[in-house]
């Protein structure tokens, strides 16, 4: 009984291990069926134990308890050790074998399929190749066609792919590529050449290689993967690759064959392609033009191009035949038929153009237009104007090239009839004239006055539409439309009342700056006066003082009115901009302050120009300021010179700016900018965005004047919120050798060191009309030892200098005065004394008066307001002449 309960007790512990794994077992097939339904994908983990594995078990270990239970019972007399030892062997064993069954180690029923089962089979049935690979680049598992196309090692296991490709030198730098993008987790692709050693083929074989990375809960098999690598043969596709480029190099040496021009172009109009036959028309080389971006307008004459792309529009970009005249180098016309064709359509894909000359339409195979309807095409296109056929509802039968560019490449596209375009104009007054229009013409009348519209973003284009009727035309013909492009004219009429008003306000502004003059002029003189009697200790003598500062604060703002109204004194000299620029930046530095960086860009081989340094250096100053107003936060300040051509300048024609040989200085800056309300006003004087007292407005108009008045052009283009740029153009100064005369007139001399003593001696005939002008300047020259003859006109200095007995050393005369002006004096007194000297006094510039003197005639000036110590220095520097 001992031995039966032993047994039974090991039974039963048996049964409680079996019935423990069996839970186990269930858990785990449980937490996998949650894995998998949560979709993270796995790697093959072969395939899982029979759901009926568990009730197996028990049955199993019931029988065999029941029969070792008989079989003790049998033997329960015959206790013999022997058989107790083989029933614990057997036990042993069954619990082993029971372990593993549930456990999945041992397997009831078919085979396990070879290389990871049905996912394995289906990796081989691909055609490309499929690695995966640990970090460390051991491979877990390659397909057939894989180890097909890397090989196998000695031991039939497939290769790395260092190993597979070492002799290839491209192939060896694309993997490493391809690597380091593995160990960054990136997705990577190569493609390269190798060797074809099995074909002997010289051309090798091409391969694409990628590598993407695997997520990092790969389990079962390929547990620890973590790159996937791909391995394709493109051999074929780079074959026909090559064979279509063969092709297609056959077909353009077909058309280089052939007589007939060949272009290519993009929806820009810029030429993709030219064929060897065209080049040679217009004279260009062929590697040349496709280096110097030639577009359509650089090849056809006038408005051909614009008549081209309208037509195919017009037509969704099926077949069009157009007489055209294409441009030589030289600018000598070359009469071609084009026959266009887009790729897709009119608006969208590549446009194609086969040009044939004359005598080249009937080898096309195209029928030759007649000589009188090729001529008259060919007037047609080449009108200045534009010219369209309308049928009695204002249909568009026909159109000439400049009516394509006024109005479809102007932004209005292409229509079928003139209602339309004046539709997507937005010109409801337009149409309603049009409607009236067209009703006249239908009963034979021709309306008398133009119909006008203005059409853009921005309204800036005009156009002036004339109707005729036709008669004796073709069918459907009404009427004849002709369009003339008004843009410029009324450009012009706003420039021209602008200049109207400028002009006028600039009048204003230098008569009565010529007024202040005088003013300050007497001001700052008898201030000097003054400054002589009182010492700095005197209580007075700060007083004066300041009366002395607010004349010359009074005069700046004087000088800078004459700059606007371009009536101010300047000393031209020849200047290198990028010099000046230099010597400017320190200042511009300083101004502008810490939080903008300035950048100065000067092109090389910067050409001369002719200037006042100072005034030039004040048109830089102010720009700087106006940017600095503009970048309260900080910004970048941008300061360009480069040469411009004259055949550059002539692109700026509609800006009126006179062909020529230009400096070109860019000022720009990063700023907020102007609104085209802002824009329009910048240059008048005494406007200003900033609160009131915080500026005088002048800054802008000085430098308008100051460039215009040294025969430039200033013009300013700015976006809100993106900043604003101003270019001035200054005209090339070419200098000539010097010559005797270039030392006469009005020729700068070299300044002399200013002497410290301003006394002298001599009789100085002084001819002012103000009083207080002439009162400062008498008792100045008196007090430096001067005999001093006065003079309130021209009339009575003549008077004086006639019955004067002793000889007159210097006239110091006004220009502007009351029956005799200076320089008709200074002609007078010369009749009798050639060598006289004199010094004119004024407020304005001396060419103001130059032109009604000798050209050889010589003469010194002193621009107004002057002080006491600039009038003595001056007399005593021309009287030591």
């Amino acid at each position: 009984m001992v031995s039966v309960r032993v047994v039974y007790s090991s039974v039963a512990e048996v049964l409680g291990f079996a019935c423990r794994l069996q839970n186990q077992s269930m858990s785990l097939r449980m937490i996998g069926t949650d894995v998998r339904n949560s979709g993270a994908p796995t790697g093959p983990t072969g395939p899982e134990p029979a759901p009926g594995i568990g009730v197996l078990f028990v049955v199993l270990a019931v029988l065999t308890a029941l029969g070792l239970g008989a079989l003790v019972a049998v033997s329960t007399r015959a206790s013999d050790p022997i058989l107790l030892a083989i029933l614990s062997v057997l036990g042993m064993i069954g619990s082993f074998f029971l372990f593993g069954l549930v456990a999945g180690h041992i397997r009831i029923g078919s085979a396990s399929e070879p290389n990871g089962g049905l996912a394995a089979l289906s990796s081989d049935l691909i055609e490309h190749g499929v690695m995966i690979s640990r970090r460390d680049g051991s491979i877990i598992y390659a397909n057939e066609a894989y180890r097909h196309l890397a090989g196998i090692d000695r031991d039939g296991e497939a290769r790395s792919l260092e190993v597979a490709f070492a002799g290839e030198a491209q192939a060896g730098e694309c993997i490493f590529r391809l690597m380091r993008a593995a160990e960054l987790g990136k997705a990577h692709s190569e493609e390269f050449r190798v060797r074809d050693l099995e074909s002997r083929s010289r051309s090798g074989r091409w391969l694409r290689l990628s590598v993407r990375p695997l997520r990092p809960n790969v389990t079962g098999r390929f547990s620890g993967a973590t790159q996937l690598w791909e391995i394709t043969d493109i051999s074929g596709e780079r074959a026909s690759e090559a064979e279509a480029i063969r092709t297609l190099e056959a077909g353009i040496a077909r058309y280089e064959a052939m007589p007939i021009g060949l272009l290519g172009t993009g929806l820009d109009g810029r030429v993709t392609y030219l064929n060897s036959v065209l080049a040679g028309w217009i004279g260009v080389d062929v590697e040349a033009a496709h280096t110097r971006d030639l577009t359509l307008s650089d090849i056809i004459a006038g408005d051909g191009d614009a008549l081209l792309r309208a037509a195919l529009v017009r037509t969704g970009g099926d077949v069009v035949r157009v007489e055209l005249d294409l441009v030589r180098e030289d600018g000598v016309g070359i009469p071609v038929e084009a026959v266009a064709r887009s790729s897709e359509s009119g608006e969208r894909g590549d446009i194609w153009v086969l040009f044939l000359a004359r005598s080249s339409a009937a080898a096309a195979g195209l029928a030759p237009t007649d000589d009188g309807e090729a001529r008259f095409e060919r007037l047609f296109h080449s009108a200045p104007f534009g010219i369209a056929m309308l049928t009695g509802n204002g249909g568009i039968l026909s159109f000439n090239a400049p009516f394509a560019r006024m109005f479809f490449d102007a932004g209005l596209g292409a229509a079928g009839d003139i209602r339309s375009l004046l539709e997507k104009a937005g010109d409801a007054e337009a149409m309603k004239a049009m409607d009236a229009a067209l009703s006249e013409v239908a009963i034979g009348r021709t309306p008398l006055s133009p119909i006008e519209i203005s059409f853009g973003p921005e309204k800036q284009f005009t156009r002036r539409l004339y109707l005729a009727p036709v008669r004796d035309g073709q069918p459907g013909e009404a009427a004849t439309l002709y369009a003339i492009d008004a843009t410029e004219q009324k450009a012009l009429e706003l420039k021209y009342a602008q200049s109207t008003k400028m002009e006028a306000v600039g009048k204003l502004a230098g008569g009565i700056a010529h007024d202040f003059n005088n003013v300050l002029t007497a001001i700052l003189g008898f201030s000097d006066l003054l400054l002589q009697t009182h010492r700095p200790f005197d209580p007075a003598h700060k007083d004066i003082m300041n009366i002395k500062k607010e004349a010359s604060r009074a005069a700046g703002l004087v000088r800078q009115l004459l700059a606007f109204s371009r009536r101010q004194t300047l000393m031209p000299e020849v200047l290198d901009l990028g010099e000046v620029l230099t010597d400017l930046s320190v200042l511009v530095s300083r101004l502008i302050g810490e939080k903008i960086d300035l950048k100065l860009v000067t092109g090389r081989d910067l050409w001369l120009i002719k200037a006042d340094r100072t005034q030039f250096g004040q048109v830089i100053m102010n720009l700087a300021v106006n940017a600095k107003d503009a970048m309260p936060d900080g910004g970048r300040l941008t300061i360009k010179t480069r040469n411009v051509s004259e055949r550059e300048s002539l692109k700026l024609r509609s800006m009126s700016v006179q062909p020529g040989e230009y400096l070109l200085i860019e000022v720009e800056d990063t700023g907020t900018g102007m609104t085209p309300e802002v824009m329009a006003k910048i240059f008048e004087p005494f406007f200003s965005t900033k609160e009131v007292g915080k500026g005088t407005g002048l800054g802008l108009s000085t430098v308008y004047g100051i460039v215009k008045q040294t025969g430039g052009y200033i013009f300013a283009d700015s976006t809100p919120g993106k900043g604003t740029t101003f270019r001035v153009y200054l005209p090339r100064h070419i200098p000539e050798p010097e010559t005797a005369a270039d030392q006469t007139g009005t020729q700068p001399q070299p300044k002399p060191e200013r002497a410290r003593d301003l006394t002298g001696t001599g009789r100085v005939l002084l001819v002012e009309d103000e009083d207080s002008v002439r009162s400062f300047a008498v008792r100045a020259l008196k007090r430096q030892g001067y005999e001093v003859l006065e003079a309130t006109t021209g009339l009575e200095a003549l008077e004086i200098f006639e019955a004067e007995t002793q000889p007159i050393d210097i006239v110091v005369s006004d220009v502007v005065m009351p029956e005799m002006d200076g320089p008709t004096m200074l002609t007078e007194m010369r009749k009798s004394r050639p060598d006289l000297k004199v010094i004119f006094v004024s407020g304005y510039p001396d060419d103001r008066f130059k032109t009604g003197l000798d050209p050889d005639a010589h003469y010194a000036f002193l621009a107004k307001p002057f002080s006491l110590p600039q009038l003595a220095a001056k007399v005593k520097e021309e009287l030591a002449r």
